[in-house]
């Protein structure tokens, strides 16, 4: 009817599916995962699409928080994302134990955005910083899928049903335990780092001045 086969409607809903999986990530990147698995266990699409989409949306979500940093070396309405609590200490870690400090901002909620903001403030390499995305997102997925699936074959058809409530209830607890800690000590959101080892991070235009004298540097070595 129409021209339009039973076959392509199912292949636009998962084209729709994947731009849905897609753009969740930009508005909370665990509860997308959680999204992506729970499609696996319930064998809406293959898991390897469903896998591909989210990866997608985590490392497109993350990869211009990097240049938010790179920004707020030059620019004051942008310095003010590198002001954040726990940027500072981010950077510190990022540029002593960068894959380290990576995989531990995507596995703990709430260190994320002060640790890619760090990555581009403190000009880690930006080819490192897309790579390192990649593989520390596949790894979240790949655990994630896996304790899905593994828990769906010992506890049957109904884990389709009550594994994701579980997944987001579980998700919603944690970072309610984080705010409230929060607001109950007044620290940063890489606490308890952030009281102890927070420092303030440059001015816009020390920032200028370090940038300067690289590229001075570089020119002088050229020559």
């Amino acid at each position: 009817m129409f021209g339009i086969e039973v076959a392509d409607i199912g292949s636009l809903s998962h084209w729709v599916l994947f731009g849905a999986l897609f753009l969740t990530p930009f508005l909370q990147e665990d509860f997308g995962v959680i999204l992506a698995a729970s499609a696996s266990l319930a064998g809406v699409a293959p898991t390897l699409f469903l896998a591909a989409a989210i990866l997608t949306g985590l490392v497109a979500s993350d990869a211009w928080k990097y240049w938010m940093g790179r920004l707020a070396r030059r620019y004051e309405w942008a310095h003010k994302f590198a002001e954040k609590p726990g940027v500072s200490v981010a950077g510190d870690l990022i540029r002593k134990e960068f894959l380290q400090t990576m995989l531990t901002a995507r596995f703990v909620p709430g260190t994320r955005i002060p640790t890619y903001i760090a990555a581009g403030f403190f000009k880690a390499d930006y080819a490192k910083y897309i790579l390192t995305l990649m593989f520390t997102a596949s790894l979240y997925i790949f655990v994630v899928f896996t304790v899905f699936h593994t828990v769906g074959v010992v506890a049957g058809e109904e884990a389709v049903v009550w594994m994701p409530l579980v997944a987001v209830v579980l998700l919603v607890a944690y970072v309610l335990f984080r705010w409230i800690n929060h607001k109950r000590k007044h620290e940063g959101v890489m606490t308890p780092l952030s009281k102890e080892f927070d420092h303030p991070i440059p001015d816009v235009g020390e920032c200028v001045d370090e940038d300067e004298s690289e590229h001075d540097a570089k020119e002088k070595l050229e020559a």
